[in-house]
């Protein structure tokens, strides 16, 4: 129960890795507000989740909502506020894919709204519960990253782009922010079986390319990432045993996440799970005149 007597908005939590997270944030003591554009996946939830919520009292909400529109950021944090008890937590989940083809080739406005929603999305529900989180002096922001952080994809420039500039927006607001004691950090969940491979896959090899098209078999056949470590990774993020870590990006499957907190304080001195530029430097290479 490391998250009782929390409170958490889940965004993208009607299904896949938001729907996890929720259902890993109940079972650990947390009331929830679940938001997405799908009311009716959105009720679905609530319904399997509010059982495991009545042991103390805990309550799971629902609020539709579309993440790349100001208002129902806005909406959405203003009615967590009224019903939930101690709003501490915000998870950025809702994202998509975009557009699949070369950047020249795709619909522009398919691209433009996958900028809207990853990155802008992340921005705006940032931007809505901030200033709560600012007056009560504490708070966990949690951004959903991806592969498209840490290395080019292809044929999927879009949600590459998007997921860049969320890590990057999480170092940035882990600044702005830490003289509130709130931590922002963001999780790579890892190769997840989830909508966003079926995509992939009814796309097929000429818009996503034959490797990338032939990897995305592999993994639907191996079953892909654990949904299990990424919520696993989310609540503990969520919990005060992270309190203090912040501006990092972390990988649920590779990072040995569960024993960060002995290493705070030579987490808080480095570089370690941030993007930065590599120089010649770093491999060994001495290429400066003079």
């Amino acid at each position: 129960m490391r998250l009782q007597g929390r409170s958490a908005l889940i965004t993208g939590a009607n299904q896949g890795l938001g729907r996890a997270i929720a259902a890993h944030f109940v079972r650990e003591g947390a009331s929830v507000m679940l938001m997405a554009r799908g009311e009716h996946l959105l009720q679905q939830v609530a319904v399997e989740l509010t059982p495991l919520a009545e042991r103390i009292s805990q309550r799971v909400i629902v609020k539709s909502g579309d993440v790349a529109k100001p208002d129902d950021c806005k909406a959405a944090v203003e009615q967590a506020l009224l019903e939930l008890p101690n709003l501490c937590i915000i998870v950025n989940n809702a994202g998509i894919y975009g557009p699949m083809g070369r950047l020249e080739e795709v619909d522009w406005r398919e691209w433009i709204h996958a900028m809207e929603v990853n990155l802008f999305g992340t921005a705006l529900m940032c931007r809505a519960i901030i200033p709560h989180l600012r007056a009560q002096h504490y708070g966990k922001i949690i951004n959903l990253s991806g592969g498209g952080a840490t290395g080019p994809l292809p044929r999927i420039s879009a949600y590459a782009t998007s997921k860049a500039a969320v890590v990057r927006l999480t170092e940035t607001l882990a600044h702005e922010l830490c003289d509130d004691n709130v931590d922002v950090n963001a999780i790579a969940p890892g190769a997840l079986n989830t909508r966003l491979l079926d995509q992939v896959l009814a796309a097929g090899p000429d818009r996503v390319g034959e490797d990338f098209y032939q990897k995305s078999l592999r993994q639907h056949a191996d079953g892909g990432a654990s949904l299990e470590k990424a919520s696993a990774l989310a609540t503990y993020l969520a919990s005060s045993e992270s309190d203090g870590i912040s501006g990092r990006l972390f990988s649920a499957v590779w990072d040995d996440w569960p024993r960060l907190s002995g290493h705070r304080e030579a987490l808080a001195k480095s570089d370690i799970y941030t993007l930065r530029r590599i120089t010649p430097q770093d491999r060994g290479h001495q290429w400066q005149s003079g």
